[in-house]
Formats: structure tokens, sequence, C-alpha cells
């Protein structure tokens, strides 16, 4: 079982996804802290009421440390809105996983979070985008990519309709995604990843 560590920003239900299928054994590990940057965020909501330590923290390094002192082994950032430092990358290479909602390398990078996503999908009149899971690297959005889903874009899609749609993707491919890492099943050959079924 590996110790898994959740970033958030704000209302946490990828985070609740993951809280439900580690409680149903369908993920081989456990969330052992759950991190915001935001003090009232809902995410922390959701850890204390799933009995699971809930942090407000904004200092990165004091974020590291506790992960470190609750010996994490993955760190899935869900829905958290801020980038990453290098080094945080490398404390913890190759173990940390986001989810964005779009088709990464579309729609993605510094400015491209949350609503803005979907509304530069719309803006842009793009007819298909979705979900990607990806391992983090150095810059943003651009690490290898582990899955990705996709959702078409309809006539009279909103932003709200089509934040909905690919949610539902993101939840989907998040939890598989993690099941996979903690099963050791995924691999890393330069910026592909394979599934080693």
């Amino acid at each position: 079982m590996l110790n898994i560590g959740v970033l958030v920003s704000g209302g946490g239900t990828n985070l609740q996804t993951i809280i439900d299928e580690t409680k149903l054994g369908k993920i081989q590990g456990t969330i052992k802290v759950v991190i915001s940057n935001k003090e009232k965020a809902y995410g922390l909501k959701r850890a204390i009421d799933n009995d699971i330590k809930a942090v407000y923290e904004t200092d990165e390094d004091n974020i590291i440390e506790i992960l470190k002192e609750n010996n994490i082994d993955v760190v899935v950032l869900a829905g958290y809105l801020k980038i990453i430092s290098p080094k945080f990358v490398n404390e913890f290479k190759n173990k940390i996983i986001n989810i964005h909602p779009s088709l990464i390398p579309s729609f993605c990078g510094e400015g491209y979070y949350g609503q803005k996503v979907h509304q530069g999908v719309l803006d842009y009149g793009a007819k298909i985008t979705g979900a990607t899971v990806h391992f983090v690297d150095e810059g943003a959005d651009t690490g290898p990519i582990i899955m990705q889903e996709c959702v078409y874009v309809d006539n009279n899609d909103d932003v709200e309709s089509l934040s909905k749609k690919v949610l539902e993707v993101e939840h989907r491919i998040l939890k598989k995604s993690i099941k996979l890492f903690c099963e050791n099943k995924l691999s890393i050959l330069g910026r592909r990843v394979f599934i080693n079924e």
C-alpha cells in the first residue's frame, strides 16, 4: 500500500473520487495527508470528514517537509492552482501526478487553469477537448502524459456545461492513473509513459 498525498485548491471533487476508490480497495494506497494553499478550500473539509489529515499551508518548503514526514510515495495535484518549483519536482521525481482539464498540449501552460481552460476551448472553436493526467516536470503542464480522454464540444456548450463533461472524464482517468501507479504498472521512457499490464 502506497502513501498518497493530495494537494488541492478548491472543492476537491477529484479528491473525493480518490478517497472513494481507496475506501473501496480499488486503489492500493492510503491518502495520508491533504494539503491546500487556500484556507477555505472545501477539499480540506472533505479530508476532515473522511478522517484524513488536512493541512492549510502556503509555504512550499513546509509542504515538502509535511509530505516527507508522512512518507508520501505519490503526490497528486488534484485541482492545485499553483505551479510548483523545480525543487519540489526534484524532491519527488516521477512521483507527482497532475490532472489538467484539456488535451495537452492544447489549452495548457501558464494562465490556463480552471474555467479559463474551457473558455479558451470555446473561444477557439475547438470541436474536441478532454482531460489529461500527466507526470509533473519542471515546466507548466509539460510532463510525460499518462492518460487522456476526449470530450466532444457541442454547439450549445458553455463554460459550465463543458466543465461538467470534462470533470466526469477527469474523475475517471485520474483514479485509473493513480491505481496503475500504485500497482507499479507505469514506466517512463523519454516523454512516453507505458502501461505494463
